[in-house]
């Protein structure tokens, strides 16, 4: 009888940290992600470039975000150009693009999906880099984090 006690407690007990385990996956946060990249990060005038944003949440690739915006700049300019993505395939929204002014420039992905919203920003050089964005000079997402943090000294 007490064999088949300490039989039935070790079930039971391995059947509880197995229950427990599996709660823990489920219930781990789930954030969006977003890979962004150029290819290539240096390109020569008039060439193509591809921009792509790699959107996961969690493990799933996410193939419907409500959406996909590129802006892209070149440094020190006032306008910034903003193009709406459709998603290509895999989680995978891409844009070709070519320029015809050499300098620095970089690009955001403004992607919202799953009720969340991610801008990772990259830098790329077309022909001859031109001078860096001064540091005190705001973009839209900085001028996003500013408000965020006002009042809060």
């Amino acid at each position: 009888m007490k064999r088949l006690l300490v039989t039935l407690m070790t079930v039971l007990l391995g059947l509880f940290a197995t229950a427990c385990s599996q709660q823990d996956v489920e219930d781990e946060p789930q954030f969006l992600d977003v890979q962004l990249t150029a290819n290539p990060e240096k390109a020569e005038l008039n060439e193509e470039i591809t921009f792509e944003a790699k959107v996961t949440y969690g493990t799933e690739e996410v193939k419907d975000a409500d959406e996909v915006k590129f802006e892209i700049w070149r440094s020190q300019a006032e306008e910034h150009e903003k193009i709406v993505v459709e998603h290509d395939e895999n989680g995978i929204y891409r844009l070709n693009k070519s320029f015809k002014e050499e300098g620095t420039y970089y690009i955001i992905a403004h992607v919202t999906a799953r009720s969340m919203h991610n801008m990772p920003k990259s830098e790329f050089v077309v022909g001859s880099p031109s001078e860096p964005e001064e540091s005190g000079k705001s973009t839209e997402m900085d001028e996003m984090n500013d408000h965020d943090t006002e009042g809060g000294h």
